[in-house]
């Protein structure tokens, strides 16, 4: 066989293609864009590389357009750890030299010595593929929006704790239209104590506020109007401007998170898959768009459930040498994917009356709440491995039976 390593670069790329044996058959400098990419086709071809059977590559990135194109057929791209593949390189040199087309050679001759030992990227379909840029943009934005939301809060805090007060009793109260409309027009706490009821109504009109305007209106100016200690006049003023500031970022922030989360409510339910995932306890649209993206719709991905409970997270890791040895939780794992899985079991404890059992069933045994969660993640995602692959919905019965004594008395 030969097998081609790829050393990428913003702008070029270094490419060394090996036999069997590791001895280099070529090399070549190619430009990141179309006319390299020919040539680096070009080169595959020119040693063997068919449809039927294509030249497997090593490459230590699994984005971009180069690795779109070599994905193109049945070809397998291995995305190489760069910090495993900096251990291969001190098997080739014990000075520590290091050039990028070195690195190529490197990428090529792993693929050689230890390809069995390392996993290709999965054959995800395209619809597949696009919910998880979908899913993976909202569920960044998600993220940048409550962080960008905890810097508002915290500067608040600072000099306007009556905002924070007056917008408390609403859920997601910095993220709602209704805050933003209302720091425009008072971004201090001097212009908030001066706003009428009219105003105050207007405000939550333009938010889109249809019902108990003026309820909330009268509310609003009897929490502005209390008694608030204050900053300097001109300190105030000062603050005031940097918040709103910050007030446009999480207006973005809001805006973007909103519209990736309607791409992907149209996405996800065209997936083959979305009706099992969406059959199981906890998982919504939003929820079980994350699921799909970071597990793919590659059946072969992974040889069994273990794996895939690995691969999120879910499952123990046991540390064993002499007479020592420990059980702990997994740290290297898809993160995104243990989010998710967080979420998801939470979810699942007011929709499964078995998952809620088995979560409390955990907690009685001594396990914390975020071991009891880990561990109800890991037998539901056992289960949707199992049902992805028979093509099953989930079945509340067969996920948690009743236990043998359970089942006794009812027959009794």
């Amino acid at each position: 066989m030969i097998y081609c390593g790829i050393d990428w670069a913003e702008k070029t790329h270094d490419v060394a293609l090996v036999d069997d044996d590791g001895q280099l058959l070529a090399k070549r400098h190619i430009t990141d864009d179309a006319a390299g990419y020919k040539i680096l086709l070009d080169l595959l071809a020119e040693y063997g590389d068919t449809e039927a059977n294509p030249i497997p590559v090593a490459i230590e990135t699994s984005r971009g357009l180069l690795v779109a194109v070599l994905r193109t057929g049945q070809r397998k791209v291995f995305a190489i750890n760069p910090m495993a593949a900096a251990r291969y390189r001190d098997r080739h040199s014990v000075s520590r030299k290091k050039s990028d087309p070195g690195d190529a050679l490197v990428l090529a001759n792993v693929l050689g010595t230890d390809m069995h030992a390392h996993r290709p990227l999965p054959q995800d379909s395209d619809l597949a593929r696009a919910v998880a840029v979908l899913a993976r943009a909202q569920q960044d934005a998600t993220w940048n929006r409550q962080q960008i939301s905890n810097q508002l809060r915290s500067l608040l805090r600072e000099y306007y704790p009556a905002a924070l007060a007056a917008f408390e009793p609403w859920r997601n109260g910095l993220c709602r239209p209704e805050a933003h409309e209302l720091l425009k027009v008072a971004p201090t706490p001097a212009k908030a104590a001066r706003l009428t009821r009219t105003q105050l109504q207007a405000a939550l009109k333009r938010a889109g506020r249809q019902r108990g305007i003026a309820a909330d209106a009268e509310r609003l100016r009897e929490v502005f109007r209390a008694d608030w200690a204050h900053q300097p006049p001109l300190v105030e003023d000062a603050l005031g401007k940097q918040m709103l500031a910050l007030l446009v970022q999480l207006e973005a922030a809001c805006t973007a998170a909103d519209n990736l989360a309607e791409a992907v409510e149209e996405a996800f339910p065209q997936h083959p898959d979305a009706e099992i995932i969406l059959s199981f306890p906890g998982l919504g649209t939003q929820l079980g768009a994350r699921v799909l993206a970071e597990i793919g719709d590659d059946r072969k991905r992974f040889a069994d459930a273990r794996g895939l409970k690995a691969y999120a997270g879910a499952s123990p890791i046991t540390r064993a040498s002499g007479k020592k040895s420990s059980i702990t939780r997994r740290w290297v794992k898809n993160d995104r994917l243990n989010h998710a899985g967080y979420l998801w079991a939470f979810s699942s404890l007011r929709s499964s009356p078995g998952a809620d059992a088995h979560y409390r069933r955990r907690r009685e045994q001594g396990d914390w709440h975020a071991a009891a969660q880990r561990n109800l993640f890991n037998r539901m995602i056992g289960q949707l491995y199992h049902c992805l692959q028979q093509r099953h919905r989930y079945d509340e019965a067969l996920a948690f039976p009743a236990p043998p004594d359970e089942v006794g008395t009812a027959a009794a």
